[in-house]
């Protein structure tokens, strides 16, 4: 199933744990009406403007969440969230696709910068989006945490 010009259903579904665990990551219908919302509205546009966007993380069933060992309250789960790079003449840059969503003024929920721009994750709701751009890194115990970005950019 195609969700837009160039993304298409598997593509967002697309899981090695799932597959290795025999895992059912199948959306229901009101998941792929927020994975249509969260392609065409956000990921399509900055693909369109930027070039090729590699998702490396999808729609994750609430069973494939819990392997993983994800976040209850995941939008992940949600079909509201993608894990996301940006690779342009064999490097990964996902600093300009970062910067150019906060350039944009493309609406988002939350944008996280995954431990020093190995990954974004970006996400959109139906309504009451926050424009909410974090950081992730790890603290002095080594687990997960999140600030609000110091937004440095090369606007």
């Amino acid at each position: 199933m195609r969700l837009s010009k160039n993304f298409t259903l598997s593509e967002v579904t697309r899981s090695n744990t799932a597959r290795r665990l025999n895992i059912d990551n199948t959306p229901k219908n009101e998941h792929l009406k927020n994975m249509q919302r969260l392609i065409t509205n956000l990921i399509q546009p900055m693909r369109d403007e930027l070039g090729p966007i590699r998702i490396t993380s999808g729609y994750r069933s609430p069973e494939l969440n819990r392997a993983i060992g994800g976040s209850k309250k995941s939008q992940h789960s949600k079909a509201e969230a993608v894990d996301i790079q940006f690779w342009s003449e064999g490097q990964m840059d996902n600093q300009k696709m970062y910067n150019w969503i906060l350039k944009s003024g493309i609406e988002f929920d939350q944008m996280i910068n995954e431990f020093d721009f190995a990954w974004i994750h970006i996400s959109l709701k139906e309504k009451k989006n926050r424009n909410m751009v974090l950081e992730a890194y790890k603290d002095k115990d080594g687990d997960t945490a999140y600030k609000v970005a110091d937004i440095v950019t090369s606007l």
